[in-house]
């Protein structure tokens, strides 16, 4: 089998056509809070949430396996790296899968839309960037709109709305540490050391929470959906498309995904947002655009 690195960023069909990129991208992220909502009535959160991890490891193993090879090393090298990560994404995934119970997914995606203010502020703190006038309004708006979606009447509310919340920083504080320290290593060594690591992060959850369980046959079919979907598909499809599209066109279609994951809410379960909640959550929106609009060159060709 040939050593090389799995990267897969040079000339695919999919790759080389970048609006049918960007609908897929589009589409795929919009999923992860409705895949949420509906494992809830078959399993505890944190178990989902191992499971789906797990079924994923394991086909991106095959995949790997099939088109080069794991190389174990990597994760010896960077054992501290991947530990930590995983750790970080396996937190967030259980709060992910925890918070649908007391909020509607179209909501928690906006709320998720955090991921973008918080990693500007590692940015800032972190790296020492600085913020132009457009940026720093724009992060005052969409912070203004998380708060409104955050602290409405309800106690049930208002308790999903922080789990998002905290799950969306620990993400956001894992992919720091991903830009900060992950950028030596193939993309297929990555992607299957972080998934390993999250699902042996959540299995150790479970066991300590004693939410073991073997899921019935129609609980498979939707993990299995999950794992393959929300995992394989949207995750690979995140890291390739981060590397074929420019940064900030990449951003502006992950802020709008919420707006296909209402759809999803409204068909699916029949839940529509508040009033309130649409305010703060075109203000989410507006600012994360302001944060992203001004980067993107329209006259380039992606």
């Amino acid at each position: 089998m040939s050593n090389k690195p799995l990267v897969l960023a040079a000339r695919t069909p999919m790759l080389d056509n970048a609006p049918l990129v960007i609908i897929s991208l589009l589409i795929f992220d919009s999923l992860h809070f409705v895949f949420a909502r509906l494992l809830l009535p078959y399993l505890p959160p944190t178990t989902s949430g191992m499971y789906v991890l797990g079924i994923a490891t394991v086909e991106v193993a095959i995949f790997i396996a099939l088109w080069d090879r794991i190389h174990f090393d990597v994760f010896h090298r960077y054992l501290w790296f991947f530990l930590s990560i995983g750790f970080l994404v396996a937190l967030s995934t259980a709060m992910t899968y925890a918070s649908v119970a007391f909020i509607d997914p179209g909501t928690a995606s906006l709320l998720g839309k955090a991921s973008i203010l918080f990693g500007l502020g590692f940015g800032v703190i972190w790296l020492r960037e600085r913020l132009t006038r457009l940026e720093s309004a724009g992060s005052l708006i969409a912070a203004g709109g998380l708060v409104m979606i955050t602290f409405q009447p309800g106690d049930y509310l208002r308790l999903g709305a922080l789990i998002v919340l905290i799950s969306t920083f620990l993400y956001a504080l894992h992919a720091a540490l991903v830009k900060r320290y992950g950028g030596d290593m193939s993309l297929s060594d990555f992607f299957f050391f972080r998934v390993a690591s999250t699902t042996g992060f959540l299995f150790l959850f479970a066991a300590g929470r004693g939410e073991l369980m073997w899921p019935n046959a129609q609980a498979w079919l939707i993990l299995l959906l999950t794992g393959t979907v929300d995992i394989v598909i949207s995750r690979g499809l995140y890291y390739l498309a981060l590397r074929r599209l420019r940064l900030s066109l990449h951003s502006i279609v992950l802020t709008l995904s919420p707006v296909v994951t209402i759809g999803w809410t409204l068909v699916l379960f029949g839940i529509s947002p508040t009033l309130p909640q649409l305010i703060g959550g075109a203000g989410v929106m507006g600012g994360m655009l302001m944060l992203t609009i001004g980067k993107v060159d329209l006259r380039r060709k992606y």
